[in-house]
């Protein structure tokens, strides 16, 4: 039952836990009924906060369900890097089945991880081709 919890320690609680999110957003994920807002935390662990209002799910039960199938997702993620995430719902997530529900959000988790890769320091391919072979070419004239 412990791979089913989720403990206080991996949810965001409080108004300046969101706020920090917020006012610095570092990773967007965007889907038509989703909106993924991340920014980078020193825990050594992702943490999640959820934010349905009534106006997209006007009944709570249908901003219940919403919300136990992100966590339910979120918890399947294993590898998520250090990040306080904030999902918001957008209008017409009530008339999604539950199984289109899942693969939407899986989806959005694994745009969210690769995104949030640390960036290397890795030259346009296109640029960098174009460099190579001018490089590696003679210049014009001389052959």
């Amino acid at each position: 039952m412990k791979a089913l919890s989720f403990p206080k320690n991996v949810r965001l609680l409080r108004p300046g836990d969101y706020g920090k999110v917020f006012d610095n957003v570092q990773v967007r994920v965007p889907h038509r009924h989703f909106l993924l807002l991340a920014t980078p935390n020193q825990l050594g662990y992702a943490r999640v906060g959820l934010v349905f209002s009534k106006k997209n799910l006007k009944l709570a039960v249908q901003r219940n369900r919403i919300k136990r199938l992100v966590r339910e997702t979120f918890r399947q993620q294993s590898d998520l890097p250090s990040l306080d995430i904030v999902v918001l719902g957008r209008q017409g997530l009530a008339s999604i089945e539950n199984p289109q529900l899942h693969s939407i959000l899986n989806e959005l988790w694994h745009r969210l991880k690769r995104k949030a890769q640390p960036e290397h320091p890795r030259p346009d391919s296109a640029s960098a081709k174009r460099h190579d072979s001018q490089t590696d070419q003679p210049p014009p004239g001389d052959g």
